[in-house]
């Protein structure tokens, strides 16, 4: 800023773009819904991502969505440690999953966060199958030992 007078020299102003004098900089319009809309024109994750009036790269949009919360599913019931491993690998390689697990829930949230439908019945698809394939009774062997539906805590 010079002085008093509130002016930004040598950056162009807040626009970025260097402005005549007295006109406004040319700054780009940007809508952000902040209620739940339907319809393929959506920004999800990235700028332009899937792209205006574009279907096919909405639908794609969609399953990486899915493909992202059913992951989530995935390594939240997961058991890549075997009994016995070096506790220090172990601890690591757990360490490890937990960050990609929250990583990639993260992504799903701020997609969700895009108040597109589709993209919120996509992310609820995603986690409910990867729960029922890997986190339900369905596909387990009977028994964990404490009378529970839920599998044993570890300290």
């Amino acid at each position: 800023m010079n002085g008093m007078d509130g002016h930004m020299h040598g950056m162009g102003g807040m626009g970025g773009m260097a402005s005549p004098p007295g006109m406004q900089p040319m700054r780009r319009k940007m809508m952000m819904h902040m209620t739940f809309f339907w319809g393929n024109n959506a920004e999800i994750l990235f700028d332009d991502f899937p792209g205006r009036d574009n279907p096919g790269m909405y639908v794609l949009a969609l399953l990486f969505v899915f493909v992202l919360a059913f992951l989530v599913e995935w390594l939240s019931h997961s058991r890549l440690i075997k009994p016995g491993s070096n506790h220090f690998a172990a601890g690591l390689i757990q360490t490890f999953m937990h960050a990609v697990r929250v990583g990639l829930a993260y992504l799903v949230m701020l997609a969700v966060m895009s108040f597109n439908g589709g993209v919120f019945l996509v992310a609820v698809a995603g986690h409910a199958l990867g729960f029922f394939l890997f986190g339900s009774r369905v596909f387990k062997k009977p028994g964990f030992g404490n009378g529970s539906d839920l599998p044993p805590m570890s300290c």
